[in-house]
């Protein structure tokens, strides 16, 4: 079965001196949550310790990947309880401002 791995590594002070966290979604075909989530351990350390020169921050939360890889398979699903507004919510979680991305138009 195939597992993706949510991971989160911190990077260190950029630029403007401001830390930076990574989330990473890895996948690993595993028999259980449990192997999946050692696999992601192991690879997580090793990213952190060879791309970033530091340590992953040690929380992974695992999906199980229920079909083939195919356009559009889900490849991770995280369900939080809140009490935000929708557009609260995005600008909570995932839209601060202090994110590096660009946009599509």
């Amino acid at each position: 079965m195939w597992y993706a791995v949510r991971s989160v590594v911190p990077w260190p002070d950029g630029e403007h001196h401001a830390p930076r966290y990574e989330e990473r979604v890895t996948i690993f075909r595993a028999d259980s949550f449990e192997a999946a989530v050692r696999l992601a351990k192991e690879e997580s350390a090793e990213y952190a310790r060879d791309v970033v020169g530091g340590a992953a921050l040690g929380m992974y939360q695992a999906f199980l990947i229920r079909e083939e890889f195919e356009d559009g398979a889900e490849v991770f699903s995280l369900i939080r309880d809140s009490d935000l507004a929708p557009e609260e919510y995005l600008d909570h979680f995932f839209d601060t401002g202090r994110e590096r991305q660009g946009f599509l138009e």
